[in-house]
């Protein structure tokens, strides 16, 4: 079988895997059923059982990964709607951003230094908490590795919607708005799922925090460079 079938069968694959655990999830409404869990766990067992090699897979499946900027611009629309409660809160929310953005990347690459994890790591690390758009390109400036930035980042979102509602519940954080803050920050995209499960208050905020994060990284990324590696 030559590799441009084999390309066509696993976009195929891809896309039927994912709308399948789709309808499972909305009638097993827990978290190993997730299409972002589920699926990547299923399509890599396939690959390593049939011995297909990610650029044989990536070959004809690339323009899923470019459909990620189009969807991430598509949680600007319900933040549109409500502007209202973006300019209530517009101080508290800056501050928030620019303060978790922060501690996400200097926390990361902290802690990546004390388990003395090669650069590589520690680059792609350093942009774990936003969403993927957004990651890569600021990888991309950081000297990241885009493989490893991408799993980072979907571990993070999944970690961070685990775990989410039970930290809130620990810490006695029970505004909407604070639950959708803490989402879109720590969790991007899978963290907004989330919060707009819980409300609709909760999903505007977590979509502003996410792409406010993603923009700020992005554009302070050479800054962090320098800063943290002596390079831009």
């Amino acid at each position: 079988m030559n590799d441009l079938r084999v390309s066509v069968l696993c976009l195929i694959a891809t896309l039927a895997i994912y709308f399948l655990n789709k309808r499972l999830y909305r009638r097993w409404h827990k978290l190993l059923m997730m299409p972002l869990v589920m699926t990547p766990m299923v399509l890599v067992a396939l690959l390593v059982i049939t011995h297909i090699s990610w650029q044989n897979y990536i070959g004809e499946s690339h323009w899923l990964l470019w459909l990620l900027g189009p969807a991430t611009l598509a949680f600007a629309v319900p933040v549109y709607e409500n502007l209202a409660i973006i300019r209530r809160h517009w101080m508290s929310l800056s501050a928030g951003v620019i303060t978790a953005t922060s501690v996400a990347v200097f926390s990361s690459v902290w802690l990546a230094r004390m388990l003395t994890l090669p650069e590589a790591i520690q680059r792609s690390l350093a942009v774990r908490s936003i969403t993927t758009p957004f990651a890569l390109a600021a990888a991309k400036q950081l000297g990241g590795q885009p493989d490893l930035v991408a799993l980072f980042v979907v571990i993070t979102g999944v970690f961070g919607m685990a775990v989410g509602d039970v930290l809130f519940i620990r810490l006695a954080v029970k505004q909407g708005m604070a639950k959708g803050a803490g989402f879109g920050a720590a969790s991007h995209g899978a963290g907004t799922a989330r919060a707009y499960e819980i409300g609709q208050e909760e999903g505007v905020v977590s979509s502003l925090v996410m792409m406010l994060s993603g923009v700020v990284t992005v554009i302070i990324a050479p800054a962090i460079g320098h800063l943290l590696w002596a390079t831009v």
